[in-house]
């Protein structure tokens, strides 16, 4: 055994190891005093469990000073516990690495006490093993905190899953770890490019990372979702229509891009159905080139109708099947109901002059029989070019033979 370390004639050991119960009790009134935190501890937790753990903490450093020796894993064993217990109540890391410190610098101020010039040896070494001492829990501290509330965070995320993909599945009661709320803002997003990132880099991972943030102040409950670079799904609990807009124009400025979004309110029992509708909603509103915004079905009426398979929809397309030998009469005809029949910024558009618009427009009447000054033909051929881009949009690919 080495040569116990001595200041103001007495062993440093012995100084901490006969008054630890008393130091221990004093050091977690001034953690309650210093650290926000611990104010917030129950009186039950901090003069049981919060002292026990800085006794021992008080006799360990007692018998390293004593052995001059920095701590084994074994005695850094119950900090470790002790530091799960606190992630799991949701202790900031911060509170707890501060009472170590704390604490050290108290011990340290307790042990120089009464040290004199000729203690100057003794006291150097001291010195040395509490910063190694220190250096040793603070590691094992962190370790144990983040290793527990990463495993915590991977349960919450898997409940997560569980509850979206229950509630997707139409059996909103087969969801555990995750209480239900009586409605959900059903929320399908597309995120445009942000104009500073070129690919899936760290930047854009960070930019869903705000997104998400951005979605979870909107309400008191997990936000569930199911999101990637360009977009996803969002459930949003408890949150009205009448907020939709707000958290839409939030996501925009988290994501630092054009968002295009469809939603609907519904019960859990609702999910299923109501996700199903925003994306084809959403679908709809990048088929028609609709701006960036927030959608619902009533929003896109009859485009949404175009979509759907039916003979009237070939029909309508085929009105206008005499212009398909001239792109031009077509390209004006839909400029035309683009800018409102307005003749000069159709022109302005198409870089024409004005009286090239309109015998555009006279020719295409001539061929479809269709005029746009007649307030029914004008629905007519409205509807007809939605009908067009329906019928030519990319058809998926057939699935490859095994």
């Amino acid at each position: 055994m080495p040569e116990p370390l001595r200041l103001a004639g007495r062993a440093v050991h012995e100084i901490l190891d006969g008054q630890a119960g008393r130091l221990a009790r004093e050091l977690v009134r001034g953690f309650v005093a210093e650290i926000p935190f611990y104010r917030e501890l129950p009186d039950e937790e901090l003069t049981s469990d919060i002292v026990q753990i800085t006794e021992l903490n008080l006799r360990l450093v007692a018998r390293l000073l004593r052995e001059r020796r920095a701590p084994t894993t074994a005695e850094l064993a119950p900090l470790r516990a002790s530091a799960v217990r606190r992630a799991q109540e949701g202790v900031p890391l911060e509170a707890i690495l501060a009472a170590y410190h704390r604490g050290a610098g108290r011990i340290w101020d307790h042990v120089l006490a009464g040290a004199a010039p000729e203690d100057l040896a003794d006291a150097l070494a001291a010195g040395r093993l509490m910063l190694g001492y220190t250096e040793a829990v603070t590691a094992a501290v962190c370790a144990a905190y983040r290793h527990e509330r990463e495993s915590l965070l991977r349960q919450e995320q898997h409940a997560r899953h569980a509850a979206i993909s229950a509630l997707l599945s139409g059996e909103p009661q087969a969801t555990t770890g995750i209480r239900l709320a009586a409605r959900y803002l059903v929320l399908t997003v597309t995120l445009g490019a942000h104009p500073d990132e070129r690919s899936a880099t760290t930047a854009a991972r960070r930019r869903l990372h705000r997104v998400r943030e951005a979605t979870q102040r909107f309400s008191a409950e997990p936000v569930l979702s199911l999101l990637d670079l360009t977009g996803g799904l969002i459930l949003v609990p408890e949150l009205t229509w009448d907020s939709a807009g707000a958290l839409v124009a939030a996501i925009c400025e988290a994501a630092g891009a054009q968002v295009r979004a469809a939603g609907e309110v519904a019960p859990p029992e609702g999910v299923a159905a109501a996700a199903r509708l925003t994306q084809e909603v959403l679908d709809v509103v990048h088929l028609f080139h609709h701006p960036p915004g927030l959608y619902r079905l009533a929003d896109v009426l009859l485009e949404y109708q175009l979509t759907r398979p039916s003979e009237a929809v070939s029909g309508l397309a085929r009105l206008l099947d005499p212009l398909t030998d001239n792109p031009d009469l077509l390209q004006t005809l839909t400029v035309y109901l683009e800018t409102g029949l307005d003749r000069r910024r159709t022109a302005e558009r198409l870089h024409v002059h004005p009286n090239t618009v309109d015998y555009r427009l006279r020719r295409a009447v001539a061929l479809t029989g269709l005029d746009p000054v007649d307030p029914a033909q004008l629905q007519s051929i409205g509807a007809a070019l939605a009908a067009r881009r329906v019928m030519n949009r990319p058809r998926p690919a057939p699935p490859s033979s095994p």
